[in-house]
C-alpha cells in the first residue's frame, strides 16, 4: 500500500479487466454501427469520443477492444509461461546435455528481433486472432526459461531439496510440490511486465494490418485514424491513450509487485 505507483497499476488494470468483460453492457453502441452522414464527427453529448470515418462510436470501438488485448495477452502469456515453466525445469533441473540443448535453440531464438519474427509469420500466416496469438508464442516463452532455469539452478541444490530427494520422493514430485512453488515470484513479475509486452505488440501488428479480422483493435484504429491526424486527430489520439494507459498500468503494477516479492527487500523492510 506504500507504493502509489503500484496501487494506481492495479486500479488501472482492474478497470481494463472490468471494461472488457462486460463491455456489452458498459459501451452506448454496437462497435460496428455505422452512421455515413456523422463521419469524422467530433466529441460531442452522444458520442463523448467522437465517431470514425464510417460515423462508427469511438468510445464503443475502445471499449470492445479492450477485449482483443486481454484475450491475445492472457492466451500468449499463459502459453508462453507454460512453455517456458515446462522447459525452464526439464533444463534447471536435469542439466547436462538437455539443458545444453535448450539454451541453443533459445540462443537461436533471441537472434530474431521479437517483433520482426511476428511480423513475419503473421504475414505468412494470415491475419488472424489465432495466427496474432502463436507468432507471439514463438518468443514469449523464451524469457520464462531462462528465469525458471536460473532459479533451479539456485534451488535445486538447496538442503530441503536435497533432503526430499534423499527420502525418494519422484523427480516430478520434488518439481511440482517442492521447486515450483518457490521460484514464483520472479515468475509472477515477468508475467506481468509481459502483458503489457504482448498488448503493446499485439497493437503494432494491427496497426500494421496484421492482427485481428473483423473485431475492434486499438492498434486498428490507431492506423485508420493515421491518415486523418490534420482533420480528425480523435480518431487517434483516444485509442493511444487506452494503449499508453494500459502499458504503464502493467508496467506500475510489475514494478509493485517486484519490489514487494523481493525478499531483501522484505527483510529490510521487517527490521526497520
Amino acid at each position: 500500500m506504500k507504493n502509489r505507483f503500484a496501487i494506481i497499476g492495479l486500479v488501472v488494470v482492474i478497470i481494463f479487466a472490468l471494461t472488457a468483460i462486460f463491455a456489452p453492457i458498459l459501451a452506448p453502441y454496437d462497435p460496428n454501427q455505422q452512421e455515413l452522414r456523422e463521419g469524422f464527427g467530433s466529441p460531442r453529448q452522444g458520442h463523448l469520443l467522437g465517431q470514425d470515418r464510417l460515423g462508427r462510436d469511438i468510445l464503443s470501438r475502445i471499449i470492445f477492444g479492450s477485449r482483443v488485448s486481454v484475450l491475445v495477452g492472457i492466451s500468449t502469456v499463459s502459453i508462453s509461461l507454460l512453455l517456458g515453466l515446462t522447459i525452464g525445469s526439464l533444463a534447471g533441473y536435469y542439466g547436462g546435455a538437455i539443458d545444453e540443448l535448450f539454451m541453443r535453440v533459445i540462443d537461436i531464438l533471441l537472434a530474431f528481433p521479437g517483433i520482426l519474427l511476428a511480423i513475419f509469420m503473421t504475414a505468412i500466416l494470415g491475419p488472424s486472432l489465432r495466427n496474432v496469438i502463436l507468432a507471439l508464442c514463438v518468443l514469449g516463452w523464451v524469457g520464462y526459461a531462462r528465469i525458471v532455469r536460473g532459479q533451479f539452478l539456485s534451488v535445486r541444490e538447496r538442503e530441503y531439496t536435497l533432503s526430499v530427494k534423499a527420502l525418494g520422493a519422484s523427480d516430478l514430485r520434488v518439481i511440482l510440490r517442492h521447486i515450483i512453488p518457490n521460484i514464483l515470484s520472479p515468475v509472477i513479475v515477468e508475467a506481468t511486465f509481459g502483458m503489457a509486452a504482448v498488448i503493446l505488440a499485439e497493437a503494432s501488428l494491427s496497426f500494421l494490418g496484421l492482427g485481428t479480422q473483423g473485431m475492434p483493435s486499438w492498434g486498428a484504429m490507431l492506423s485508420e485514424g493515421a491518415e486523418f491526424l490534420e482533420v480528425a486527430p480523435h480518431l487517434s489520439t483516444f485509442p493511444g491513450c487506452a494503449i499508453i494507459l494500459i502499458v504503464l498500468g502493467f508496467n506500475f503494477l510489475g514494478d509493485g509487485l517486484r519490489d514487494w516479492l523481493d525478499p531483501k527487500k522484505v527483510v529490510v523492510s521487517r527490521l526497520s
